[in-house]
């Protein structure tokens, strides 16, 4: 992630979605509730949650990936602890011998970053954001497939003892 980054609001506002006044109303409740700035600013419908992670992206440097076009490799997530992947709404997409690519909807999620490096160790991670929306469908078809898994083993199990 790069470190000479702007914030938030100043690329909502160059970007044309909001206008300083509305950054200042947001910041004067951010002070108050003690929420991030991006949620405050969709809960108010002055943005959208695709404006936000588009504009998260272009803060941090972290690719914008279209998780719907992407081959999701449901194996590969095995390899990952399901409460890693559920719990902190990240999901690895792609891997090889030096990296991980791993999607996640939150960029600010220190706790979930740090998680999923140290189950990556020692390959690098790297990160790519995805919409919330399609995250959330990605993640049902994963407990969808580990419950099948699970179904599997059962019956696997039940066989010879009956």
């Amino acid at each position: 992630m790069s470190g000479d980054h702007k914030r938030i609001g100043e690329i909502l506002i160059e970007k044309g979605l909001i206008t300083e006044a509305q950054l200042h109303d947001a910041l004067m409740e951010q002070q108050v509730n003690s929420k991030f700035l991006g949620a405050i600013l969709v809960s108010k419908n002055l943005i959208t949650n695709d404006d936000l992670i588009e504009s998260l992206a272009s803060q941090f440097g972290i690719p914008l990936v279209d998780i719907k076009s992407h081959y999701v490799d449901m194996e590969l997530a095995r390899k990952f602890s399901s409460s890693l992947i559920l719990d902190h709404k990240c999901f690895p997409l792609i891997e090889d011998e030096s990296s991980v690519t791993v999607a996640i909807i939150n960029p600010l999620d220190a706790l979930a970053i740090s998680k999923i490096e140290e189950a990556c160790m020692p390959r690098e991670v790297k990160l790519v954001l995805v919409k919330e929306e399609d995250m959330k469908n990605v993640l049902a078809s994963f407990r969808l497939y580990i419950n099948k898994s699970i179904q599997q083993m059962l019956k696997k199990d039940k066989k010879p003892n009956e």
